[in-house]
């Protein structure tokens, strides 16, 4: 049940949601706007973004939207993006990394595999990016990752893989090679991130029938999401993540149903994580830091 929203002022906390324009993206943006928050969608599609405005607007009268272009699958886009964010000067206390795909093959603009270069290096230079603005804000900021327990099946990572068009058929396998990312990323981002205010989270939503499996070919797609939950459900554990007190002082860690959960396999290697993160460093472009 939505409640009326506060004021949103512009004294109102600043959410950021990418992938906002459906699915649980949009789910957890019409909460955050319910919850007072100053929403920004960052979508690919600004006019499928106005849609869901509306239908924001509809159930959250009063809420305070905007639109933000966003496309994680070039990373020249995802840099001329966050310039832009900055450079409208609008502070930022919730960055919410929703936007994803799955089932699709191929290679980004910059040569990367599909699904890391959409669902793992865009974001993580778009995070880096409007990283000062996070800190700026301190206490209480947070950066929300919606990774996925399909980060579990990963036995390895192939670094040369990450640079080759997706190899299986599915396209599943390379999907959860990026969640993998989100995991371990979001754990030595918290790393470094220690004594500045803002905390991350990582976590799996559910197996949502969300928008996430467009890509899917039509004979699976409707096999692909029998069983899944909604995207009601599937939001619950993103806006848990960015809204609640009971975990403002936790940072890194992975959680399932609102709950705490432990990594499994390679997700809590902390030296695979220092190493992923050195590498997305580079290939993004960004100078590369030791601590």
């Amino acid at each position: 049940m939505i409640q009326s929203p506060m004021s949103a002022s512009s004294a109102s906390p600043v959410g950021l949601v990418t992938g906002a324009n459906t699915g649980i993206g949009e789910v957890a943006a019409r909460e955050l706007a319910a919850r007072g928050l100053r929403v920004v969608l960052a979508c690919r599609s600004l006019e499928k973004a106005e849609e869901a405005r509306k239908r924001i607007l509809s159930q959250v009268p009063g809420a305070h939207i905007s639109l933000h272009a966003l496309d994680l699958s070039s990373l020249a886009s995802v840099r001329e993006s966050a310039e832009r964010f900055l450079a409208s000067g609008s502070p930022l206390a919730v960055l919410v990394n929703n936007a994803g795909m799955a089932g699709a093959r191929g290679l980004t603009a910059d040569g990367f595999e599909l699904a890391f270069g959409v669902n793992h290096l865009g974001p993580h230079l778009f995070t880096r990016l409007l990283e000062p603005r996070l800190r700026a804000h301190g206490e209480g900021a947070r950066i929300v990752n919606v990774a996925s327990r399909a980060h579990r099946r990963v036995a390895r990572l192939d670094w040369a893989a990450l640079q080759r068009p997706t190899r299986s058929v599915t396209g599943f396998p390379e999907y959860s090679v990026s969640k993998l990312c989100n995991v371990l990323s979001s754990r030595e981002h918290a790393r470094r991130l220690e004594g500045t205010g803002v905390r991350t989270y990582a976590l799996h939503p559910g197996v949502v029938a969300s928008d996430v499996w467009r890509k899917v070919p039509w004979p699976l797609r409707p096999l692909v999401k029998l069983r899944m939950i909604s995207n009601e459900e599937g939001a619950r554990t993103t806006v848990y993540c960015a809204t609640s007190p009971e975990i403002a002082a936790e940072s890194g860690l992975y959680y399932d149903r609102c709950a705490v959960t432990p990594t499994e396999g390679l997700g809590g290697d902390d030296a695979l994580g220092r190493e992923l993160w050195a590498r997305c460093e580079a290939w993004a472009g960004l100078s590369v830091t030791a601590r």
